[in-house]
């Protein structure tokens, strides 16, 4: 028999007293809080008239794409990851090779700082620049030059 406070079935089940309400609330607020998703707001002066997404790479990618592109718009960082706007839809019939991360929206996890801003009010990496880069750096092949089974 269960008694106020008291899980049916919970830990110690059949083997003394399980869990208390109030135990498994003291715990929930003890976990750490994970940020929410969120967009980056963009710099002063800069407008994005086509929306806005996000690609995310590993940081340690990032250096090694910059010198590939020919215009490099925002990018923010957040400790492991870089993260490139880029206008929205950019994904669209694109698969983005791995181990890059598309985000619609631009949500990016935790605290991400911005590590470039562009000349101009145009926030933007250039899409097939962007992927081009990240195939070649990742070894992948773009997809447009896939051989298509018989």
């Amino acid at each position: 028999m269960t008694g106020p406070g008291r899980l049916a079935g919970g830990a110690g089940a059949g083997h003394g007293p399980g869990l208390g309400l109030n135990t498994l609330v003291r715990l929930q607020r003890r976990r750490p809080a994970t940020e929410p998703d969120r967009r980056p707001a963009l710099p002063d002066g800069m407008t994005a008239p086509l929306g806005f997404d996000a690609v995310a790479v590993p940081d340690r990618l990032g250096p090694l794409v910059v010198p590939r592109l020919p215009r490099v718009g925002c990018v923010y960082a957040d400790g492991s990851r870089w993260w490139w706007i880029v206008p929205s839809d950019s994904d669209y019939a694109l698969p983005w090779p791995s181990p890059a991360h598309y985000a619609p929206g631009a949500l990016i996890t935790g605290a991400a700082r911005l590590i470039h801003r562009p000349e101009g009010t145009l926030p933007y990496t250039p899409p097939i620049p962007l992927y081009l880069a990240l195939c070649r750096v990742t070894g992948t092949n773009p997809d447009w030059s896939r051989a298509i089974p018989a």
